[in-house]
């Protein structure tokens, strides 16, 4: 959440008139989209009530986007060690004290902290309630013995991890997203249930962490992903020493003791059997709309979450719904994105709407995958006239100086040279696809971003070149070749 400016005027209180507490607006969830619109909201004026049962921060501080990314920076200082004498330079084996990482990981959670805390919003004017929360008709709820009645209300609960029904699984054991940044031990075997971004980022950083890593995924890895660049990483993956089941279903999971063993089903693995010491299950998000009493609101929502329209509107006109919770893209920064969107709506009135056209995401892979935008087959599948331009990291001069020339930038264009998408795998390439984010939903064509001028040598260049691309055969065909001869025999 963006760090907001200290308010001119005194903070707006909520009120507390025949024993309800009266506020502009009230929040249900204290996650990066609840905190957001909290934040913006009080010091537009309005007086705000926060709910939050659980940790203030949400998901992403505590046992999500924080905790992995902190986890993912030791991985990568331990790879560093082992992977210098490309450079030149030698070093042996690092010595991994994974409790050392994790209060590594644990400490980063407690710098940011903070900055999400109840004394600070409490600072901002808001009227913060630690409990949880269930509405008791369409315009008041009840949490921790109050009861708050606002003008406007917003749901940012958020989700959890989804648990598949395998057989035997619950009995078993196993980590998720909210467990596994606790442990203080090195798993022997970690066996990881999921191929999307969280399954691979965990996957690569427990084995680069010295644990041996078993990924089981019933598709594909990444699914979501361009294909090309799907297959950059998977190689990184196996050459780390990831073991990766693609393809293959679950049948059973048991434990004896220490051992947790997962039996495997699919036409290339039936009756064959992993055993491993821990289980993690990344197998997707679910909304968390439990016990709110949604239908004593009259808010509608299905298993993917509450249907909201393209302003986050419910089927309850006084209710908002944002974030993972409001069942489309499931990401922190898209959560930030909703914040604004309510906050037009509900303190100005302006009729503000979602538009994911430009909507981006990153794996935090080694190397990183990041996308914005259309895919290919999403553009020829909405009819588009596509055309695709690349460009590999192999001919960046940076990327060459740094060893790290694995990787493309690909882009989706339409007609004209719009642009419609673009992926780049490679080094930073979630630094590097806010070119193309903005390109898009500045609705640029291709020509501006061929024609910016970039520092010499850096990754960015990547970008430039792949744009560049777009206007080779026209430069270089053999009418330009016959413009430029007529020229030239002109000027002598």
């Amino acid at each position: 959440m963006a760090d907001p400016a200290p308010a001119s005027l005194p903070p707006k209180r909520p009120l507390r008139q025949d024993g309800v507490l009266r506020a502009d607006l009230c929040i249900i969830g204290a996650g990066s989209g609840g905190l957001s619109v909290a934040a913006g909201a009080v010091q537009m004026g309005a007086s705000v009530v926060l709910i939050e049962k659980g940790e203030m921060g949400g998901d992403c501080l505590n046992t999500g986007c924080v905790p992995s990314k902190a986890l993912i920076a030791a991985a990568h200082a331990a790879h560093a060690v082992r992977d210098g004498q490309r450079f030149g330079v030698h070093a042996a084996e690092p010595e991994i004290r994974f409790e050392e990482v994790h209060a590594h990981v644990h400490g980063v959670i407690a710098a940011i902290a903070p900055h999400d805390s109840v004394e600070r919003f409490e600072q901002l004017g808001v009227h913060v309630i630690k409990a949880a929360a269930r509405f008791l008709d369409r315009d008041t709820v009840e949490a921790g013995g109050e009861t708050i009645a606002a003008r406007r209300f917003v749901i940012a609960t958020g989700s959890r991890a989804a648990v598949p029904p395998i057989p035997g699984l619950a009995d078993a054991g196993y980590l998720t997203n909210e467990s596994v940044f606790e442990l203080r031990e090195r798993p022997e075997h970690l066996i990881v249930v999921g191929g999307g971004p969280i399954g691979i980022e965990m996957a690569q950083s427990f084995r680069r962490l010295g644990s041996r890593v078993t990924v089981i995924e019933k598709f594909g890895i990444l699914a979501r992903d361009e294909p090309e660049a799907v297959e950059v990483v998977r190689a990184a993956l196996l050459r780390d020493g990831v073991t990766l089941l693609e393809k293959v279903g679950i049948s059973e999971v048991r434990r004896d003791g220490a051992v947790v063993t997962v039996t495997l089903d699919g036409d290339s693995a039936a009756g064959r059997s992993v055993a491993g010491s821990h289980l993690l299950v990344a197998a997707g998000r679910r909304p968390t709309v439990e016990n709110l009493a949604l239908d004593a609101a009259g808010v509608a929502f299905t298993p993917k979450g509450i249907t909201v329209d393209a302003r986050l509107l419910t089927s309850n006109r006084r209710i908002f719904a944002i974030g993972d919770v409001s069942g489309g893209p499931q990401f922190t920064h898209i959560a930030g994105y909703h914040a604004g969107i309510v906050i037009r709506n509900a303190l100005f009135g302006l009729p503000a709407k979602v538009d994911y056209t430009a909507l981006p995401w990153v794996t935090y892979a080694d190397p990183e995958l990041a996308h914005t935008g259309l895919t290919e087959a999403e553009a020829r599948k909405g009819g588009h006239d596509v055309q695709i331009l690349t460009w590999s990291f192999a001919v960046n001069d940076r990327a060459q100086a740094e060893r790290a020339t694995e990787g493309l930038a690909k882009v989706v264009l339409g007609r004209k040279g719009r642009i419609l998408g673009a992926t780049i795998v490679g080094p930073r390439a979630g630094e590097l696809i806010g070119t193309w984010a903005l390109a898009i939903s500045s609705r640029l064509r291709i020509g501006a971003v061929a024609s910016a001028v970039l520092p010499y040598p850096t990754l960015s260049e990547i970008s430039k070149r792949a744009a560049g691309s777009y206007y080779t055969p026209k430069l270089f065909g053999s009418t330009t070749r016959r413009v430029v001869g007529f020229v030239q025999r002109f000027l002598r």
